[in-house]
């Protein structure tokens, strides 16, 4: 909330205050402090991530295992016994006893939070490239070509 509070702040100076044309706006300064509240917030971000992360398998490991006791999850665990190692050639590979797991939907994957940060990125780009672009002209300005 913080992040967005400040991009608003610094859109709108530059936008209805005309801070650019400013002598006393900084933008280099402006975009280390823009990328050090980005950085700031991807650390939450991701620790809160690996926070929900735990909480979700600790949850998946109790619904499977909710009266405390042992029991075969598919795609998880199973016991076997010596015969049906025997009908699979004595193979201790898991896949041909355990199975595989229903595929779950991933419940940490934010679509539009991840589409801001790819929006936020490529418009850091573009930023870049217009500066760099304009530097490159400069210095042919200067070299006379």
């Amino acid at each position: 909330m913080l992040y967005r509070l400040l991009y608003r702040l610094i859109d709108d100076c530059q936008s209805k205050l005309s801070a650019k044309n400013s002598s006393q706006w900084n933008i280099k300064e402006i975009q280390n402090l823009r990328k050090e509240v980005e950085e700031a917030r991807d650390d939450l971000v991701n620790q809160l991530k690996e926070i929900r992360y735990f909480h979700h398998q600790a949850e998946w490991l109790i619904e499977r295992f909710s009266d405390g006791k042992y029991r075969d999850v598919e795609g998880l665990v199973k016991l076997v016994d010596r015969e049906e190692l025997k009908e699979n050639d004595w193979s201790l590979t898991p896949g041909r006893y355990v199975g595989v797991a229903p595929e779950e939907e991933d419940p940490d994957f934010d679509f539009s939070e991840t589409m801001h940060n790819i929006h936020k990125e490529l418009e850091e780009l573009n930023t870049q490239e217009n500066e760099l672009a304009e530097k490159i002209n400069e210095n042919f300005r200067k070299l006379g070509i």
